[in-house]
């Protein structure tokens, strides 16, 4: 059952299951709460697990043409502060892990760990931006193939013929977006600002989950990355791409959950 929470005036949907400590999830760009519902069965047994359709997303209706990380943020705050909570830790895959680091740089008294879970600091370099605008261009034209081709994508090439139902699980998720609400995810994510700064500043632990196969995101930038890290935990997934969670979920958990006692 989803329950809602106002803000701009529309309703942001979210799921709210288990008792204890708070972890937030926001998932990635083309997902919803629904991406994880397999880690949501697994840490609701010890923790209060909130997982919410960020701005264009699931259930959340769109706020503009284009929305911004902080934008996101902003509406993840929303939830939270309705639920009354004060201190949590956030578990954000890709855009989601952009929208965390959003989220740590707007209101850091709030954080007590930020999982960066197939996520980066570092701002879209010009090649990426254009391939932003390339994509707008491909979801305008077709979006049922551009979805599909991105869902596929995420996946470790090697791994497409064994993950056939995590594939199509994932791809029956991203159908559900609107094209309004990607175009204005892939505008916010293009123009979102670096923010490895908050890496080497903040006291709170910080994780970052690597996939070696990902094809959007070299591990290679990742790892050195992890580095500036002042409190840091790395979760290294040699056969594993952009979706660790549904990859190799075993690996996952274990490692999110040992990184959460850290954090609490």
């Amino acid at each position: 059952m989803l329950k809602t929470a106002y803000f701009k005036k529309e309703k942001v949907s979210f799921s709210d299951k288990g008792k204890g400590r708070v972890v937030v999830l926001l998932h990635g760009f083309l997902g919803s709460h629904e991406i994880w519902k397999s880690t949501i069965e697994n840490l609701s047994k010890s923790y209060r697990v909130i997982a919410i359709d960020l701005p264009g997303h699931g259930a959340t209706p769109c706020f503009g043409y284009a929305h911004s990380m902080d934008l996101m943020a902003k509406s993840v705050k929303a939830v939270v502060d309705f639920l009354r909570l004060k201190k949590y830790v956030i578990v954000g895959h890709s855009m989601g892990g952009y929208v965390g680091l959003a989220f740590a740089d707007l209101f850091p008294d709030n954080l007590k760990g930020l999982c960066l879970l197939h996520s980066t600091a570092y701002p879209d370099n010009e090649e990426k931006k254009k391939d932003r605008l390339r994509a707008i261009t491909l979801v305008k034209a077709n979006k049922t193939v551009y979805t599909k081709n991105s869902i596929r994508n995420l996946f470790a090439t090697k791994n497409l013929k064994y993950l056939k139902d995590e594939i199509s699980f994932a791809t029956q998720i991203a159908k559900q977006t609107s094209r309004r609400g990607i175009v204005a995810a892939l505008h916010g994510m293009r123009d979102r600002p670096g923010r490895d700064i908050i890496l080497g500043l903040v006291e709170y632990p910080i994780m970052m989950v690597i996939g070696e196969q990902d094809n959007v995101l070299p591990y290679e930038q990742l790892l050195e990355q992890s580095r500036l890290i002042k409190n840091s935990s790395v979760l290294y997934l040699e056969h594993d791409g952009h979706f660790g969670f549904l990859e190799s979920p075993k690996h996952s958990f274990k490692g999110l959950r040992k990184f959460l006692r850290k954090c609490f």
